[in-house]
């Protein structure tokens, strides 16, 4: 059991650093705010969404391609871009 919270935790970090990287390149934002975006985004869609679809956010981490995080990056860019970022 440990050895499956290990490696979903390891998961979701590599999915993330990737995502932070990806957001920091496209918007020209420095990587620590880069994740401060992102935190705050999937945050506000779990609390947004309903109980059932706010669990995927975490799965659709949990177990993310390159798509999900292509998809991520490119949203958050388009935010970051009506700020002038």
């Amino acid at each position: 059991m440990a050895e499956i919270l290990v490696d979903t935790f390891e998961r979701r970090k590599k999915v993330m650093e990737e995502l932070i990287k990806r957001v920091s390149e496209r918007t020209g934002m420095p990587e620590d705010k880069a994740k401060t975006a992102i935190e705050t985004v999937v945050g506000f869609l779990k609390e947004r969404l309903p109980a059932p679809l706010a669990g995927q956010v975490d799965n659709a981490l949990e177990h993310a391609g390159g798509t999900i995080v292509d998809k991520a990056s490119d949203l958050i860019g388009n935010i970051g871009g009506m700020f002038g970022q």
